[in-house]
């Protein structure tokens, strides 16, 4: 009888040391300003968080509410400033970036306030940093909050220099630069997939696929996949670990770089399934899967 308890206990135990973890990371969090999860809220989440830490190129429009307008949204614009705004035919459209060179502790704020302020800028007006306010509207009142995006992966940084524009030599000199240092990407397409991004980082490619789910109800879900022997995408890919950043959990595999990006579609997709069918499972971890739970957390790290 004394064994039967402990074993019941465990999931108890799991619960209140998952807990206590939280609570120093968001204690971490406040005493550094960090917002935990700066686009909670946000229908588009997962692949702004992507487009921010990992993805080189990449373009969106942005869901603006309310402005006449247009907004892109990149991964990173000339010079990693904040914000800009150019001619697009005769149309003056605002860019705004997520990889940049300062921000504050609130990267959504960051965005708001680079939405708002390609809103009145002039064509050619550069917005170095986001300088967010305390008047400055929350993203979920700047950005459509119900809306995906639309997203353009590029594998070079031409799309810097407006087409028909003459640039001088510096700039040309930048572009060049940037795209020889860019690795091959594409954002895998298919059912149920969101997120989901390949890389070819040269020996080996990896899938990165940021998950909109809580961190302790992925990682239930990540053991019981992986004590059922199903924590892979077939053939030519190994499960690699996850990072955590901005309040997500990011799995991710190694795979084979001599198969296209396309070609992993499938598998991603029927491992999409089987996470689907642990995330909705309700009962305690069998002792295998808590064993899992245990290694997968070993294997874990977060991105600040």
């Amino acid at each position: 009888m004394a064994k039967k308890s402990k074993r019941n206990s465990g999931p108890k135990v799991d619960s209140g040391r998952a807990a206590k973890l939280a609570a120093r990371r968001a204690e971490r969090d406040a005493a550094s300003g960090a917002v935990n999860r700066p686009f909670e809220g946000l229908a588009a989440e997962c692949d702004l968080v992507a487009m921010r830490e990992f993805v080189p190129s990449a373009t969106a429009p942005l869901p603006v509410i309310g402005s006449d307008r247009p907004v892109t949204v990149a991964t990173v614009l000339p010079g990693a400033v904040a914000a800009l705004v150019r001619n697009e035919g005769e149309t003056a459209t605002g860019f705004v970036g997520v990889q940049v060179q300062a921000h504050s502790a609130d990267l959504g704020a960051d965005l708001a306030a680079s939405v708002t302020w390609v809103a009145d800028a002039a064509p050619g007006d550069a917005l170095p940093a986001a300088d967010p306010a305390e008047d400055t509207p929350a993203v979920t009142a700047v950005v459509d909050p119900a809306a995906l995006l639309d997203i353009t992966v590029y594998q070079d940084f031409n799309w810097w220099i407006p087409e028909g524009t003459e640039t001088d030599a510096q700039v040309k000199a930048t572009v060049e630069q940037a795209n020889a240092a860019i690795m091959p990407s594409a954002r895998l397409e298919g059912d149920g997939l969101v997120a989901a991004w390949w890389v070819d980082a040269g020996e080996k490619a990896h899938l990165r696929w940021v998950r909109p789910e809580s961190e302790d109800d992925l990682m239930l879900a990540l053991a019981r996949v992986h004590a059922a022997g199903g924590l892979n995408l077939g053939e030519g890919s190994r499960y690699a670990g996850s990072f955590r950043t901005h309040g997500l959990l990011v799995p991710v595999f190694d795979l084979d770089p001599e198969k296209h990006a396309n070609e992993w579609v499938a598998a991603t997709v029927e491992f999409g399934d089987r996470l689907a069918q642990a995330l909705a499972v309700d009962a305690p971890l069998t002792s295998a899967e808590l064993r899992s739970r245990d290694g997968l957390r070993g294997r874990q790290v977060t991105l600040r």
